[in-house]
């Protein structure tokens, strides 16, 4: 089992690692829209709905991995009024790539943000 850490993705804010490589898997964190350096990006759903895929990029890169090789999404989200938008993201960033996906509105995402991210993807 091997721990990622990049500084191209915000460390993680608690007692976890931003993603492991197992078995030729890799599982990545939640990722929330904080920039590398930690700070909330400005904006709405849109803005941080982009930060969280090039956080949740930087990640599966650094465990070997990429977009094109998720095998499995969860998007958790603060208010489903925004699933038509996050959804078009998603679909941007992913392309012809469809992943199977779960999609569930929580009451309250860390830092009060409005989307996260998590994945699962092959290695390599």
């Amino acid at each position: 089992m091997n721990l990622i850490q990049t500084d191209k993705a915000p460390a993680a804010i608690g007692p976890y690692s931003q993603g492991i490589v197992t078995g030729g898997i890799v599982y990545t964190s939640g990722q929330i829209p904080l920039t590398p350096e930690g700070s909330l990006v400005e904006g709405g759903v849109e803005e941080q709905t982009h930060q969280v895929f090039k956080n949740l990029s930087a990640v599966l890169e650094a465990g070997g991995s990429s977009l094109d090789r998720v095998i499995k999404a969860t998007v958790f989200i603060k208010d489903m009024n925004d699933f038509g938008t996050i959804n078009e993201i998603y679909a941007s960033y992913f392309g012809d790539h469809k992943p199977a996906r779960s999609c569930v509105e929580v009451a309250r995402l860390p830092k009060d943000v409005l989307v996260e991210i998590e994945a699962v993807a092959l290695a390599k």
